[in-house]
């Protein structure tokens, strides 16, 4: 991108509409692998303006941290927050009953892998949804003419610069800080591999959906998935071995909770790995194994995280879930714990 001179009556909106930018793409680092819905919760307003480093109903975020709220998107939906922590327990309790009859397709009070299987299926198509008109309501704050076709990426790198020395500073996945010019060249990167053949640097309103979520285009996956890889690879092989992405963020553990999360980092990621990531099971992730494992409409996908949300809760070890488990296990499925599961689902049912 050259450096052209920018006129000064109109570098105003063009650094205003790049800020907007920025703030959709908050290139700043999650904690490791910690994060949840609630951690991250803020305002409505402030929810709307972050990036997307984290995608609803995907395996891992942009860093290639685990999406710690993947099983209760896929198990909720558009219905994430209707399980808040300090809502009525009763209602809670009630109001799960009632997913678990509307995933229970054949009322026989007990879900298979095959029913959990449709289900994730349809709550994550309701995640691509959601993602459709939150990208159509930006799009329409950056179009900079408002003529709605097209948006184009400041043409100044110099404007750029000074527009987004603001972001320079976060860290990036491996602890290093970031400077201005890595968060331009790391947004610049997206932006034209959003732009579809014949590239015009203009983004339609499709790819610019493509630009914010990955996940709905397969060659926007695939730049995502290099550039996790990238990220992570130690070796420059360009696959990944168990210890490559097991290993820990830069950082100190300065005490016993730390050195509980570092374990709990390394116990989760290598489970995910050798479980459902590697899927010939020969040590070695490559690029082909980790689209397929991100691809949120992968019915193989949905039917291997089926059966392990089953696995999670199915104390009897019948293969299917029931009302008294998933009320037992509800943490696991809401983020809420409900009390009183053995003796309120009778109540429930």
């Amino acid at each position: 991108m050259a450096c052209g001179r920018v006129p000064l009556s109109g570098l105003a909106p063009h650094c205003l509409w790049l800020l907007g930018l920025i703030l959709l793409m908050d290139v700043s680092a999650r904690p490791a692998n910690h994060s949840s819905a609630r951690e991250r919760a803020g305002s409505k307003d402030e929810r709307e303006l972050l990036p997307p480093d984290h995608l609803n109903g995907v395996k891992l975020e942009m860093d290639g941290h685990l999406n710690k709220d993947f099983h209760q998107e896929v198990f909720l939906g558009k219905d994430m927050d209707g399980f808040e922590e300090d809502a009525e327990p009763r209602r809670s309790r009630r109001k799960l009953m009632v997913l678990f009859s509307k995933v229970d397709v054949n009322t026989d009070r007990r879900i298979s892998a095959k029913e959990m299987q449709r289900w994730i299926m349809e709550k994550t198509a309701e995640h691509f949804q959601e993602a459709v008109e939150e990208s159509k309501v930006h799009f329409r704050a950056v179009d900079p003419d408002g003529d709605g076709t097209s948006v184009r990426f400041l043409p100044s790198q110099a404007a750029c610069l000074r527009t987004s020395q603001a972001r320079a500073g976060v860290l990036g996945p491996h602890g290093d800080p970031l400077s201005a010019q890595e968060v331009l060249e790391n947004l610049k990167d997206r932006w034209y591999q959003a732009d579809s053949p014949p590239s015009d640097l203009l983004l339609t309103e499709d790819e610019f959906l493509s630009f914010l979520h990955p996940e709905h285009s397969r060659g926007m996956l695939k730049f995502m998935v290099k550039e996790i890889v990238r990220d992570l690879d130690q070796d420059g092989d360009k696959q990944l071995s168990l210890p490559e992405f097991i290993s820990l963020p830069v950082g100190t553990v300065e005490n016993q909770q730390g050195q509980d999360i570092d374990d709990s980092w390394v116990r989760d990621r290598k489970k995910e790995f050798e479980e459902l990531i590697d899927a010939n099971h020969d040590g070695i992730v490559t690029m082909a194994e980790l689209e397929d494992y991100m691809d949120p409409m992968n019915e193989y996908n949905a039917l291997n995280e089926a059966k392990q949300m089953i696995a999670i809760a199915d104390e009897n070890q019948n293969q299917h879930l029931e009302p008294e488990e998933v009320l037992k296990y509800s943490e696991f499925f809401t983020g809420s714990k409900l009390m009183d599961y053995a003796r309120n689902v009778h109540e429930e049912f």
